[in-house]
């Protein structure tokens, strides 16, 4: 008897916490673990959501669905805040479990993530759409089978002469370090008003 009810407070562990009257987001930036990939173009997906974390008051400190995981409210609706760790080509295994898990319908999954194709500074976003030459994104949308989720895109510029493996791997130049750091504040922000406000409205602030 006692097995099975320690079986049954496993099971139930393990389960997604209920939310009372209101509805569960996920909000996932991309990067990829560790110290010598943490300021690099390919990790602002990891600094905003470590931004929006820190404003929330939201702890991302549990390793779940292969992600580092912090939960907590804001605007009195429930958000996971996640960061894969499956290094930025497999970032949809993780983001594939916390869909499923979570059970949560695509239109509360919101995607940050890096992106060449506007400059330094840039922000932009999306209600669905392909992922371009991203390929955490590419993955993302491959392994969930759709598309049609937010996403907010930061520019880090495009590379002149450097390939482009070696260039979102790369330090922000200093000269542009101070409009990523605004950018990353405003995706932070754009994460929240998505989630209190609905993505018209927040498109509206903070497309630019």
């Amino acid at each position: 008897m006692e097995k099975i009810m320690e079986l049954f407070r496993k099971i139930e562990k393990d389960q997604p916490e209920a939310v009372e009257g209101g509805e569960t987001y996920v909000i996932v930036g991309l990067g990829n673990p560790g110290k010598k990939y943490a300021t690099t173009r390919h990790n602002v997906g990891f600094l905003a959501l470590d931004t929006l974390a820190m404003e929330s008051d939201i702890q991302i400190t549990k390793i779940k669905h292969k992600a580092l995981l912090g939960e907590g409210r804001i605007g009195g609706k429930k958000v996971v805040l996640a960061k894969p760790q499956t290094y930025m080509n497999k970032s949809g295994e993780s983001v594939q479990e916390l869909v499923n898990f979570y059970k949560i319908p695509l239109e509360n999954l919101i995607v940050i993530y890096d992106d060449i194709d506007l400059d330094p500074g840039r922000l932009r976003i999306r209600k669905k759409g392909s992922g371009g030459s991203h390929n955490g994104m590419r993955n993302i949308i491959r392994l969930l089978g759709d598309d049609g989720f937010p996403r907010i895109r930061i520019g880090v510029g495009r590379p002149e002469q450097q390939d482009l493996a070696s260039f979102v791997l790369s330090q922000f130049p200093d000269e542009v370090k101070r409009d990523v750091a605004d950018m990353i504040e405003k995706s932070s922000m754009a994460a929240k008003a998505i989630v209190t406000e609905g993505l018209d409205v927040a498109m509206n602030l903070y497309n630019g």
